[in-house]
């Protein structure tokens, strides 16, 4: 039977022997459906979610593959010798959709194709592994894999090379005392230490505006001119190489963020925001590290700086100690601590009646999988008339990024005396 022929026919059989038929298929060609279903089916597509993007990112710690669909959708996941699979019931695969060929030295590829008439397969060829990690991101919705194993190769072609601290001047040519020139004494440089690499995360961004004032201000908007501030501050005064997430009001998904962070082996992990409360009087300073959320509030703030509901954050949490594995919890709270009471200290000198909430923890989708202490800053309250006007205020936002500085340095110079 022809190509044209056999598509017509799968096209006017009843729906079972229909997808018999694709089972046929499948078993001849492999775990993977030919593109022959979906022309096949596309008059039968009512109904079913489509599958709208596929991408992954290559860290030195292991590689993360994001599967995004129109809104959230079943799955199931399963280990065969050398590869993985999902598979995706009620859901369709969009136009445009492609395989993604990866070699770096985890994964080989990942295949996706419409592998039964309403169902969607996925599978990862492996080239090494020791575990692997399926969990949800919200809105949009998205099924991650983490994979993890000994690599056989190096992905240096996707990881950057960490800047060096620039090297001590070299000491001039002894002279007689007579003959030295006579020089101010030079302030004494930073000692950057084992810290080479931050990365500085403005929240939200593009089409995600995160909170917004009763008047209209944007989180997004604020965020991103303190987090400039802070890059060019741990440049200049740090001596430290920084990348920053976005540096334009783009959107830039969260599970990209601290992938970008692992890709290029930063050291710390910064994410600044700014609060929110249905209780328009509360105000005030606080910084977040991962963990579970140990009252309502901070999970329904979690909800929002997650872009999510407050059963999804319930569901986050019961997988988040698998999802914790690398996390350095100590190493953030210790962080988190030097940069809520530098940040405090600095805020009170220009606001005296500035209030310090302290230090909390939280299931925050940013800072799921960043293998470096990685923190998250809420610098005021939008919803807050008072913090409004503070956090549209230039001098504020510079203020805010002194005391974010004035932390990350508290906590370098706190690891330089602890022992190696």
């Amino acid at each position: 039977m022809k190509r044209r022929e056999f598509v017509k026919y799968l096209g006017l059989i009843p729906p079972y022997y229909r997808w018999l038929a694709c089972r046929a298929l499948a078993a001849q060609g492999g775990m993977l459906l030919s593109p022959w279903l979906v022309e096949a089916g596309a008059a039968s597509l009512s109904g079913l979610i489509p599958v709208t993007e596929l991408r992954h990112w290559s860290t030195p710690d292991y590689t993360r593959v994001s599967i995004a669909a129109d809104k959230e959708v079943a799955f199931e996941h399963h280990k065969l010798p050398g590869r993985l699979y999902l598979d995706l019931p009620g859901t369709h695969l969009n136009p445009g959709v492609k395989d993604l060929s990866v070699g770096d030295g985890l994964l080989k590829s990942v295949r996706i194709a419409q592998f039964a008439p309403s169902t969607v397969r996925v599978v990862l060829d492996l080239d090494s592994i020791k575990e692997y990690k399926v969990f949800t991101f919200s809105d949009p919705y998205r099924i991650i894999i983490d994979i993890k194993g000994d690599r056989r190769q190096e992905i240096s072609a996707s990881r950057e090379v960490i800047e060096s601290a620039p090297a001590e001047p070299k000491q001039a040519d002894k002279l007689a005392p007579s003959e030295k020139p006579q020089k101010a004494k030079e302030p004494k440089r930073f000692k950057p230490g084992r810290i080479r690499r931050i990365v500085v995360d403005p929240g939200h961004g593009g089409h995600d505006p995160g909170a917004v004032s009763p008047s209209g201000t944007r989180e997004k908007d604020i965020v991103l001119q303190i987090g400039l501030d802070l890059a060019r501050k741990v440049r200049e005064e740090l001596g430290i190489d920084v990348v920053m997430t976005r540096s334009t009001d783009v959107f830039i998904e969260l599970q990209e963020r601290t992938a970008i962070a692992n890709k290029v082996g930063a050291d710390l992990f910064v994410s600044i925001h700014a609060n929110a409360s249905l209780n328009h009087g509360a105000n005030g300073i606080e910084t977040y590290y991962l963990n579970l959320a140990k009252t309502e509030k901070v999970a329904q703030l979690a909800a929002k700086e997650n872009g999510t509901s407050l059963e999804k954050v319930s569901t986050l949490q019961a997988v988040l100690f698998d999802l914790m594995a690398n996390y350095k919890l100590n190493d953030s709270a210790h962080l988190a601590e030097e940069v809520q009471k530098a940040l405090h200290k600095k805020a009170l000198t220009a606001y005296p009646t500035v209030k310090n909430l302290g230090v909390k923890q939280g299931p925050f989708y940013v800072l799921v999988g960043a293998t470096m202490p990685s923190i998250l800053v809420e610098t005021a309250f939008l919803s807050n008339e008072r913090d409004e006007q503070k956090l549209k205020d230039p001098h504020y936002q510079e203020v805010t990024a002194d005391g974010i500085l004035a932390g990350i340095k508290g906590y370098i110079t706190a690891l330089n005396k602890a022992p190696a």
